[in-house]
C-alpha cells in the first residue's frame, strides 16, 4: 500500500504528539517526586535553618571537632615530662647451690643449698632538667591546639559556604525546571494554534514542523532539568543532612561586607583562619627547633627506690630492706650526630612552614580580589538580566500580534519565545550567583561564621574540652566536653 502525502503527514503528526506527551508526562512525574522530597514541610525552610542543620550534623565539621579534641590531648602528654614516673617492680628466682668446703687439716664438708630469691618494691624517677625540652613541648602542643582550632573555623566556613551553595542550587534548578515546564506548555499551545492555522491554510507545513521541533527540544531540555535538580537535591542532602522541602528565597548579604576592597584584603590577612592556622604552624616549627636543641643540654634526673628482698645471697630465710635515692647527670658529648641532623631538619621545617604561610596569604588575597569582583559585578548582571526579561516580554507580545496578521512567521514567534526563556533563565542564574558571591566574599575575608550570620544555634566552644584535659593526670574515659 502506498501512503498518500496527506495521510503520511497526519499519522506522523499523531505519532509526534504521542511521543511529546510521553516526555511531558515523565517530566511532570519526576517533578512531582522531587516535590514530595522533604516530607510535606508545613513551612518553607530558610537559609538560616538549613545552615544550622549543617553546623550541627555535617560530618566534616564534626570530624574536625574530634580532631581538635585529639590535638588537645597533646598538652597533658607533653606535661608528663614534669611529672614523676612511678613503677612497681618484682622478681623471683629458683637457685640451687651444691659444693664442698675444704678446711686444711680437716675432711671436706659437702653441702647443698636451695633458695627462692625474690624481691618487690617501688621505684620513682623525676626529671629535674632536660634542656628545656618539656616546657617547649608544652608550648608547642598548645600552639598546635590553637592551629587545630583555626582549622576548625576554616572547615566551618567552607561547610557553611557549601551549604549556601547547595541551598541556592536547589532553588535555581527548581526555578529553571519550572521555566522549562512552562515553556513546554506554551509550545504545546503554540503547536496547537499552528496546526489550526495550517488547517485553514494560513501557514505551511513547514511552520507546523518548526513548532513540533521546538516542542520536542523543549521537552528534552525539561527532562535534563529534572536530572540536574535531582543532583542538586543529593548535594543538599549531603551537606545539610536533610532532604530539601519548600525553600524560602534568599537575599544577598550586604551589611557584614567591607565597604572597600583594600579593607576586605586587610581583614582577610588578619582574620582568615587559613592564615592564622599557618602562623600557628610557624610558631610550632620554631618551638620544634628549641626542642631539638635541648638534646645538646645536660640531663639531670633523680631516682628513688625501695624494695624488700628475700633469700638474699641464696641464703634461705635471709631478708633485707633496701632503699636508695640517686641523682644522675648526663652531659652529652657526641652521640653519632643524630641530634645535629635533627636541629638542621627542624630549621628547614621552619622555612617550609614560613613559605607555606606566605603562599596561603597570597592565595587568600587572590580569593578576596576575585570574590570582590564577582560580587560587585553581580549587581549589574542582575539589573541587566531583569531589563532583558522585560524587553523580551514586550518583544514576544509584539511578535505574536504581528504573526496574527501575517507580518511574522511561526519561526519568528518561536525565536522570540526562546529568547524570553533564555532571558528568564539567565535572570534566575544571575540572582543565584549574586547570593552565592556575597557569601563567598564573606568567606574569603574569614567572617562566614555563626556570630556574623546571627544563626540561632549555640556556637561550639573547643575550650571546654581543652580545660577538661589540660591538667588531667590519669583516666581512660574521654570527658564529656564535646
Amino acid at each position: 500500500m502506498i501512503w498518500g502525502s496527506g495521510a503520511f503527514q497526519e499519522r506522523r503528526g499523531a505519532s509526534c504528539r504521542a511521543w511529546s506527551w510521553r516526555l511531558l508526562r515523565a517530566a511532570l512525574l519526576a517533578t512531582a517526586g522531587l516535590a514530595a522530597i522533604g516530607g510535606g514541610a508545613g513551612s518553607a525552610e530558610t537559609i538560616g535553618g538549613a545552615l544550622v542543620k549543617a553546623y550541627l550534623t555535617n560530618p566534616d565539621i564534626n570530624s574536625q571537632r574530634a580532631a581538635v579534641r585529639q590535638t588537645d590531648e597533646g598538652v597533658p602528654e607533653a606535661n608528663a615530662g614534669y611529672l614523676p614516673k612511678v613503677s612497681v617492680i618484682g622478681n623471683m628466682a629458683v637457685a640451687h647451690v651444691t659444693g664442698n668446703q675444704i678446711i686444711p687439716g680437716e675432711p671436706a664438708i659437702n653441702y647443698s643449698t636451695g633458695a627462692f630469691p625474690r624481691a618487690y618494691g617501688v621505684q620513682g624517677t623525676e626529671t629535674v632538667f632536660d634542656g628545656y625540652q618539656t616546657i617547649n613541648r608544652i608550648r608547642s602542643a598548645e600552639t598546635q591546639v590553637m592551629g587545630a582550632r583555626e582549622q576548625l573555623r576554616n572547615t566551618e566556613q567552607n561547610t557553611l559556604l557549601s551549604g549556601v551553595t547547595a541551598y541556592m542550587n536547589v532553588l535555581e534548578d527548581t526555578a529553571i525546571l519550572d521555566l522549562d515546564n512552562n515553556n513546554v506548555q506554551v509550545l504545546q499551545e503554540q503547536l496547537r494554534e499552528t496546526r489550526d492555522r495550517f488547517t485553514v491554510g494560513e501557514v505551511t507545513r513547514t511552520d507546523v514542523a518548526q513548532a513540533e521541533a521546538s516542542l520536542a527540544s523543549a521537552q528534552a531540555i525539561a527532562l535534563s532539568a529534572v536530572a540536574t535538580l535531582q543532583a542538586a537535591v543529593a548535594t543538599y542532602r549531603q551537606v545539610i543532612g536533610d532532604q530539601p522541602g519548600s525553600l524560602a528565597p534568599v537575599k544577598p548579604i550586604v551589611r557584614p561586607l567591607p565597604k572597600t576592597l583594600p579593607e576586605a584584603i586587610t581583614i582577610s590577612q588578619v582574620e582568615h583562619p587559613a592564615i592564622t592556622a599557618q602562623l600557628d604552624g610557624v610558631d610550632a616549627a620554631q618551638l620544634q627547633i628549641k626542642i631539638a636543641e635541648g638534646a645538646l643540654y645536660p640531663q639531670v634526673s633523680v631516682t628513688a627506690s625501695a624494695s624488700n628482698n628475700y633469700d638474699v645471697n641464696i641464703t634461705p630465710g635471709m631478708k633485707a630492706l633496701q632503699a636508695e635515692i640517686m641523682g644522675q647527670i648526663t652531659i652529652p658529648i657526641y652521640q653519632g650526630g643524630a641530634e645535629y641532623a635533627s636541629i638542621r631538619q627542624s630549621k628547614e621545617g621552619l622555612t617550609v612552614q614560613e613559605l607555606r604561610a606566605d603562599s596561603t596569604r597570597d592565595q587568600i588575597r587572590q580569593n578576596v580580589v576575585a570574590a570582590w569582583g564577582l560580587n560587585e559585578a553581580s549587581v549589574g548582571v542582575v539589573r541587566a538580566a531583569r531589563a532583558a526579561v522585560s524587553a523580551n516580554e514586550v518583544a514576544l507580545t509584539g511578535v505574536r500580534e504581528e504573526a496574527k496578521v501575517g507580518q511574522r512567521t511561526t519561526l519568528d514567534v518561536l525565536n522570540a519565545q526562546q529568547a524570553l526563556l533564555q532571558a528568564r533563565t539567565t535572570l534566575v542564574q544571575a540572582e543565584h550567583d549574586q547570593v552565592v558571591n556575597s557569601y563567598s566574599l564573606l568567606s574569603a575575608i574569614g567572617r562566614l561564621n555563626i556570630p556574623t550570620l546571627g544563626l540561632a544555634v549555640a556556637e561550639y566552644d573547643p575550650r571546654v574540652h581543652f580545660d577538661q584535659v589540660k591538667s588531667k593526670w590519669i583516666g581512660l574515659r574521654t570527658p564529656s566536653g564535646q
